[in-house]
C-alpha cells in the first residue's frame, strides 16, 4: 500500500506544480514535449514578394493544407516566436495588411498572442486553429533578423521558389545622359537580377505597366512616348533581355506583384522583332521643376475635400489627413493598405506607397478622426473617391491614426551635402559641393543667420531627419580639410529641399565673422517634437479684465504690459486686459525641451520661478489687414507636464527647480489667472480685429511642423466687451473659409457697423 500512496501523492505534487506554473504565467515543462510533438506536425515558410529571405507572409502547413496568420492582435512578440520556427534568432519588425501580398488557402491563426518566450507558436493563445473572422488582405508578415539559429534543422521550413525576383526597377536614359537633371523622368526600363542589370522586352507592354513603373520610381502617372525613335535607336545598340511577359493591373505597388516571365539562361533568341520597354513619367509639382519640365498643374479634387501629410522628417511620408466641413481630421488605420497608402500619395504628386502605417507611427493627431475602414481599389484619383466609414471618437483613437511612406524620385541632392566632424553621423560641420561647368569642390557654409529652418533643410537633404540645433559655431568639429567658405545669407523657409534652393549668397560671400570656427553645423535627429495649441480653450475662456496698477507690478518687470503703462500714475490706475488661458499638446514623436540648459536659466524673484526661454508664446491683436495694435508675450517660465493622456507619465515638472519640458502625449496649461497670460489692450480702439497666437514664435527649438504652430481668431470689441469665436490652427481653413475669415460681410473700415 506504501508505493501506491506515495505514487497518489506524486500525481497530486504534480498536478499542483502544474497549477502554480499556469497560475505564474510560465510554460509547463511536462506539457512541452506534447506541444513540440504537435509542432513537428507543422511545417513554416515566407512567401509573398518583393522581400528577402529572411522576411515575408508568414505560412504554415497543417494537415497538408497551407495557410496564412491573420494581423488581428498580432505583436512583435508572436514575430519572435514565428522566426524562431522559422530558423532565425529573433525578430526586429513584422509588418500587417498583406503587405507581402494576400495569401490563398486557409487562415489557421487569429488573435494570436505570444508572450515571446514560447518554443513553439502552437503555445501561443489564440482563436483556434482555422477559426477566424478575417480576410486574405490582412495576413501577417515578420522581419527577422538575419542570424539564424545554430545547429537548427530546417525540415520544418519550406523556402517558397524565388530564384528570380526583381529586386530593384530604374530608367535608364537613352540619350543626352550627362546633360539631363535629376530626376530622370524618361528611359529604358531596366531590372535589377541577382547577375545584374537587364532590360525588359516591351512585347505586350501596357500604360498599366508604365504606371506601376512610375509609382516605384516616385513619379503619380505615366504618359505617351514616342515609341518610334526609340525602337530606332535599339536598332544601333546591343541589349540584354531579361524579363517579359510583364502583365499589371496597375494597381500594384511594386513590379514584382505583377504577372512576368524571366528569360532562361540557354534562351537564345531573347525578345523577337521587339525591343527595350520605353517609360516617360510625369513629376509632382515638388519635382517639377528639378527635372527641368515645366510645372504641372495637379488636378485638385472636387469641392473643399483634400489631403495632406504630417509630422513625417522626409518628404512623402507622414501622419494623413483630411479635410471635411472645414476641418482637418485623421484616418483610422482599420483596414489600411498598401492601395489605400498609394492613392495618397500619388494625390499629392509622389509615387506609390513604400509603406502603409498604422498606429499612429508618425505621431498622433488632434481633434476629429473623419475616416475609418478606407478600402480603396487603387485607381481612385482620391482618398475621397474610396469607400469608407465616417466614425465618431468612440469608434477609433489617435492611437490608431494611419500614415504612409511614398515611393519618392531620386533627385542627387543627398550627394551635394556632407558632414565632418561630428562625433556620429547625425551631427557635424556642414559642407557642400559647388563647382561645374569647371572641377567639383567642397565648401563650408557662414554661421551667420544660420537657425532652426536652415539646420531642418541641411538635414532633410541629407536624410537624416530634422534638426535638433542649427549652430552658428562648430568649435570642436575642426576637420581641417575644408577652409573655404563657399555660401553664404542662407536663409530657408523650411520647406526646400536643399539648401540651393534656398536664399543665399554663392558669389559675393559676406560673413561677419571670419575663421572656419563660425561656419554651420547641425545636429539631426529621426524625431522630433510638434506643439500645437488647442484653439477652443482660447475661444471658451476668453474674457476682459480691468486690473489695478498695484497689482502688476511683477508684469511690468517682465515687461508684459503695452508701452504707454510706463507712464502711467502708478500706482493709481488700471490696465485693461484681454485673458485666456492656452493648452499647448505636444503631439510629436519626441519631447519638446528648452534648447538653453538649466545652467543658463534665469531666476525670477518678483514671479519666483525660472525662464528656460526668452520666449516661448507670442500674442497679438491685428486689423483684418495684418497691423498690429497691441502685443503680449509669454516667457516659458514653467514649462511642465500639466496633464497626459491615459497611458503617458509626467515627466517634466518645475517645483524644486526640476527639469522643464512637454512630454510627448502631454500638455501644458497657461491658466487665464497666470501673470502675463494677457494681451494689454488698453490703448486699442472699438473694432473687429485678429486674436493670433504663435507658439515657438523664433523657432529656438526644432519641431517637425512649424505650420500649426500659429492661431488666429476673429474677434470682436466695442469698447466694454469682447467676442473671441471662429478661433483656428493657421493653415485649417480651406482657401475659400481664409477669405471670409480675414474680412467680416459688409465691413469697410476697422469700425463696428
Amino acid at each position: 500500500m506504501q508505493p501506491v500512496s506515495v505514487w497518489q501523492w506524486s500525481l497530486w505534487g504534480l498536478l499542483l506544480c502544474l497549477l502554480c506554473s499556469s497560475c505564474l504565467g510560465s510554460p509547463s515543462p511536462s506539457t512541452a514535449p506534447e506541444k513540440r510533438a504537435e509542432s513537428q506536425g507543422l511545417r513554416f515558410r515566407l512567401a509573398g514578394f518583393p522581400r528577402k529571405p529572411f522576411e515575408g507572409r508568414v505560412e504554415i502547413e497543417r494537415a497538408g493544407e497551407w495557410g496564412t496568420i491573420c494581423d488581428d492582435d498580432f505583436t512583435l512578440q508572436a514575430a519572435h516566436v514565428l522566426c524562431r520556427e522559422l530558423g532565425f534568432t529573433e525578430a526586429t519588425g513584422w509588418t500587417h495588411s498583406a503587405k507581402y501580398g494576400p495569401g490563398t488557402g486557409r487562415i489557421w491563426l487569429d488573435n494570436l498572442s505570444c508572450s515571446g518566450t514560447e518554443k513553439s507558436v502552437t503555445e501561443c493563445a489564440s482563436r483556434g486553429w482555422g477559426n477566424s473572422d478575417c480576410t486574405h488582405d490582412e495576413d501577417a508578415g515578420v522581419i527577422c533578423k538575419d542570424q539564424r539559429l545554430p545547429g537548427f534543422s530546417d525540415f520544418n521550413v519550406i523556402e517558397v521558389e524565388h530564384n528570380l525576383q526583381v529586386e530593384e526597377v530604374r530608367l535608364r536614359a537613352a540619350v543626352g545622359r550627362g546633360r539631363r537633371p535629376l530626376p530622370v523622368t524618361e528611359g529604358l526600363v531596366e531590372v535589377r537580377l541577382p547577375d545584374g542589370w537587364s532590360q525588359v522586352c516591351d512585347k505586350g507592354w501596357s500604360a498599366h505597366n508604365s504606371h506601376v513603373v512610375c509609382g516605384m520610381l516616385g513619379f503619380p502617372s505615366e504618359k505617351r512616348v514616342n515609341t518610334a525613335f526609340y525602337r530606332l535607336l535599339a536598332q544601333r545598340q546591343q541589349h540584354s533581355f531579361g524579363l517579359h511577359g510583364v502583365a499589371c493591373m496597375g494597381t500594384e505597388a511594386h513590379l514584382s506583384l505583377c504577372s512576368l516571365e524571366f528569360y532562361r539562361a540557354n534562351d537564345t533568341a531573347r525578345c523577337p522583332g521587339g525591343a527595350p520597354a520605353v517609360v516617360s513619367c510625369v513629376p509632382g509639382p515638388l519635382y517639377a521643376a528639378s527635372s527641368g519640365q515645366k510645372k504641372q498643374q495637379q488636378p485638385k479634387p472636387q469641392g473643399e475635400a483634400r489631403v495632406r501629410l504630417k509630422g513625417g522628417s522626409h518628404p512623402g511620408e507622414g501622419r494623413v489627413e483630411v479635410l471635411k466641413a472645414g476641418t482637418w481630421g485623421t484616418v483610422c488605420d482599420r483596414k489600411w493598405d498598401l492601395l489605400a497608402a498609394s492613392v495618397v500619395c500619388r494625390e499629392l504628386g509622389f509615387g506609390s506607397a513604400r509603406e502603409a502605417l498604422s498606429g499612429a507611427r508618425m505621431g498622433q493627431g488632434m481633434g476629429a478622426i473623419h475616416l475609418s475602414e478606407v478600402r480603396c481599389s487603387g485607381q481612385e484619383p482620391s482618398l475621397w473617391k474610396c469607400p469608407h466609414k465616417n466614425i465618431t471618437a468612440e469608434d477609433c483613437s489617435h492611437s490608431q491614426d494611419a500614415g504612409v511612406r511614398c515611393n519618392l524620385p531620386y533627385t542627387g541632392v543627398d550627394t551635394k551635402i556632407r558632414l565632418s566632424g561630428g562625433r556620429s553621423r547625425h551631427e557635424g560641420r556642414v559642407e557642400v559641393q559647388i563647382g561645374g561647368p569647371g572641377p567639383l569642390r567642397w565648401g563650408l557654409i557662414c554661421g551667420d543667420d544660420w537657425g532652426t529652418l536652415e539646420a531642418m533643410v541641411a538635414c532633410r537633404q541629407l536624410g537624416l531627419g530634422y534638426a535638433n540645433h542649427g549652430l552658428q559655431e562648430t568649435w570642436y568639429w575642426d576637420s581641417g580639410n575644408v577652409t573655404e567658405v563657399v555660401m553664404s545669407g542662407v536663409r530657408c523657409t523650411g520647406t526646400e529641399l536643399s539648401l540651393d534652393q534656398c536664399a543665399h549668397h554663392s558669389t559675393h560671400i559676406a560673413c561677419k565673422r571670419t575663421g572656419t570656427h563660425f561656419t554651420a553645423g547641425v545636429i539631426c535627429s529621426e524625431t522630433a517634437s510638434d506643439l500645437l495649441l488647442h484653439s477652443a480653450l482660447v475661444q471658451e475662456t476668453a474674457y476682459i479684465e480691468d486690473r489695478p496698477l498695484h497689482m502688476l507690478y511683477c508684469a511690468a518687470e517682465e515687461n508684459c504690459l503695452a508701452r504707454s503703462a510706463r507712464s502711467a500714475n502708478w500706482p493709481y490706475g488700471h490696465r485693461r486686459l484681454l485673458r485666456f488661458s492656452s493648452q499647448i499638446h505636444n503631439l510629436g514623436r519626441a519631447d519638446f525641451r528648452p534648447k538653453a540648459g538649466r545652467h543658463s536659466w534665469v531666476w525670477h524673484e518678483c514671479h519666483g520661478h525660472y525662464h528656460s526661454m526668452d520666449i516661448f508664446t507670442h500674442y497679438d491683436i491685428l486689423t483684418p489687414n495684418g497691423t498690429k495694435v497691441a502685443e503680449g508675450h509669454k516667457a516659458s517660465f514653467c514649462l511642465e507636464d500639466t496633464e497626459c493622456q491615459e497611458d503617458v507619465s509626467k515627466r517634466y515638472e518645475c517645483a524644486n527647480f526640476g527639469e522643464q519640458g512637454i512630454t510627448v502625449g502631454c500638455w501644458d496649461l497657461y491658466r487665464h489667472d497666470i501673470d502675463c497670460q494677457w494681451i494689454d489692450i488698453t490703448d486699442v480702439k472699438p473694432g473687429n480685429y485678429i486674436l493670433q497666437v504663435v507658439i515657438n514664435p523664433n523657432f529656438e527649438v526644432a519641431e517637425s511642423d512649424f505650420t500649426n504652430n500659429a492661431m488666429k481668431c476673429n474677434c470682436k470689441y466695442d469698447g466694454h466687451r469682447i467676442w473671441v469665436h471662429n478661433c483656428h490652427i493657421g493653415d485649417a481653413l480651406s482657401e475659400e473659409a481664409n477669405r471670409k475669415f480675414e474680412r467680416y460681410p459688409g465691413q469697410t473700415s476697422n469700425q463696428i457697423i
